[in-house]
C-alpha cells in the first residue's frame, strides 16, 4: 500500500508564504523514508498531512493512487492505518504505561487482554520492559518518548510517522528505538520520519530533504 501527496502547498494565516510549496512525495509499501531539513522547514506540517491529521490548503493526498475523502472515512483510515509519534509526549497522565501503550489497540476495538500483551511486546521492544504498571508522570522525558512509539507500534498500523523519534533519546536507546521501528516492516508497516539526526537518516531506505517549503533528493 503506498501513501503520497501530489502538488502539496499550505500556507498559514501569516504573511510569512507557504510553508510548503508544490510538494509532491510517496512512501511505498514497506519502504522508510527520512525528511531532514532545518528547524522552521516544513518538515512537522509535512508529516501531519501524510498522516492525514490536516488538510493542505491544496494538492491531495493519495492512498494507492486515490485522493482521500474527508470525513468519517478520513477519520476511520487515520485511527486504523496511521500512527502518530509527536514531539510532545501525548499521553494521558494519570494512566499506567501500558494502558497508554496499549491505546491505538484497545481503539480499534481489541479486547482488553490481547491489546495489554501487544503493549507489553511493545514496551520490551523499546527498551521499557518493568515499567508497565508505573503511571506516566513518574517517567523521565526519554521514556514519555518510548511510550509513546510504543504505542505506534502496539497498533500494527500500515503507516507510521515519527516527529523527531529521537530527539529525547542518547545514542544506544536511540539505536534500539529505530530497531524496533524498522522491525514494523516485518509487520507490513511503512515509516516515515522527521530528523535532524544523521544516525536516524542513514538507517532509513531514501532521505530526502525539504528546504524553503521544496523537497530535494539527498
Amino acid at each position: 500500500m503506498s501513501l503520497a501527496v501530489r502538488d502539496v502547498t499550505h500556507t498559514y494565516r501569516t504573511n510569512a508564504g507557504p510553508v510548503l510549496h508544490d510538494v509532491s512525495l510517496e512512501l511505498g509499501d514497506g519502504e522508510t523514508v527520512a525528511i531532514m531539513g532545518p528547524s522552521g522547514s516544513g518538515k512537522t506540517t509535512l508529516l501531519s498531512i501524510l498522516g492525514l491529521l490536516m488538510p493542505p490548503t491544496s494538492g491531495d493526498v493519495l492512498l494507492d493512487g486515490e485522493r482521500i475523502p474527508g470525513g468519517r472515512v478520513r477519520r476511520g483510515l487515520q485511527s486504523r492505518d496511521f500512527a502518530w509519534v509527536s514531539q510532545t509526549t501525548n499521553v494521558l497522565a494519570r494512566r499506567s504505561v501500558r494502558d497508554n501503550a496499549a491505546l491505538a489497540l484497545l481503539g480499534q476495538g481489541a479486547q482488553r487482554t490481547t491489546a495489554y500483551v501487544e503493549a507489553e511486546k511493545s514496551l520490551v521492544m523499546v527498551g521499557l520492559a518493568g515499567l508497565s504498571h508505573r503511571t506516566v508522570q513518574t517517567l523521565s522525558g526519554g521514556e514519555l518518548q518510548r511510550v509513546c512509539i510504543a504505542r505506534a507500534l502496539c497498533g500494527r498500523p500500515r503507516f507510521i510517522l515519527a516527529d523527531e523519534p529521537s530527539g529525547q533519546l542518547d545514542s544506544a536507546t536511540t539505536s534500539r528505538v529505530l530497531d524496533a521501528l524498522l522491525a514494523a516492516r516485518e509487520q507490513g508497516s511503512s515509516l516515515i520520519v522527521a530528523t535532524h539526526d544523521p544516525e536516524v537518516a542513514e538507517r532509513m531506505d531514501r532521505v530526502i530533504e525539504l528546504r524553503d517549503g521544496e523537497l530535494s533528493v539527498m
